[in-house]
């Protein structure tokens, strides 16, 4: 008897079927990082759009920014797929992207806010002395000790965006947790594989955290 016989807990963890999986599974990664990867960095700059048009003394501006943002944090994730991916036609994987997008900028850009008025205004009354434009203080002065202020924070949303990820398949992307759902239901073992890909979830979010580790020690330095 193999070694992962002993691991299997009968009615309840087939341990050979759910190893076993593990490459069929995995064979939906680059879709689900893929999809976490675009959506993040286009979060990103939409969610610097949102800050900087919170902060601005146009009122239409702020007024519409915040109405977005408090749209996009309190509508579910899965609502807003459906809507872009039924309601307006879209493929499956763009309609992941743009939803993931638009929702996690919302968070982005509140994270922003704050490392912005976290910054001292100094800094700012500082740059305006030099003469320096709005857009280079921002670009030059404001915003990268903004970002090293905002990391762990965009650590957190780059992690709930991953594991968001399984949403898509709601609506057919081929990513981990659709590879997962085939396997089940061909298998007919549900529990065994949703533990396991609870497992690798879990696995790819330890080493994100290492590299956001990483990242804030090399930007201390």
């Amino acid at each position: 008897m193999s070694f992962l016989h002993y691991l299997s807990i009968p009615n309840f963890f087939n341990a050979p079927l759910a190893f076993s999986s593990i490459p069929s599974i995995m064979s939906g990664f680059p879709v689900s990082i893929g999809l976490t990867a675009v959506s993040f960095v286009l979060a990103l700059i939409l969610g610097l759009f949102l800050t900087l048009a919170q902060l601005s003394h146009i009122k239409i501006l702020h007024w519409a920014s915040r109405s977005f943002i408090s749209c996009m944090r309190g509508v579910p994730m899965l609502v807003i797929l459906f809507v872009i991916y039924f309601g307006f036609q879209t493929a499956a994987f763009p309609a992941a992207v743009i939803a993931f997008t638009i929702n996690c900028s919302a968070f982005v850009s509140e994270v922003f806010r704050s490392s912005f008025l976290a910054v001292d205004k100094g800094q700012w009354e500082a740059a305006y002395s030099l003469g320096l434009p709005y857009r280079k203080v921002v670009s030059k002065v404001i915003f990268p000790q903004a970002f090293r202020i905002s990391i762990p924070a965009l650590g957190n949303i780059l992690l709930d965006l991953f594991k968001g990820t399984s949403l898509a398949a709601m609506i057919t992307v081929s990513e981990m947790f659709m590879k997962a759902q085939i396997i089940a239901g061909a298998d007919q073992d549900y529990m065994s594989i949703y533990i396991m890909i609870a497992i690798l979830y879990w696995f790819c979010c330890w080493l994100l955290t290492v590299g956001q580790t990483l990242l804030e020690k090399h930007l201390a330095l």
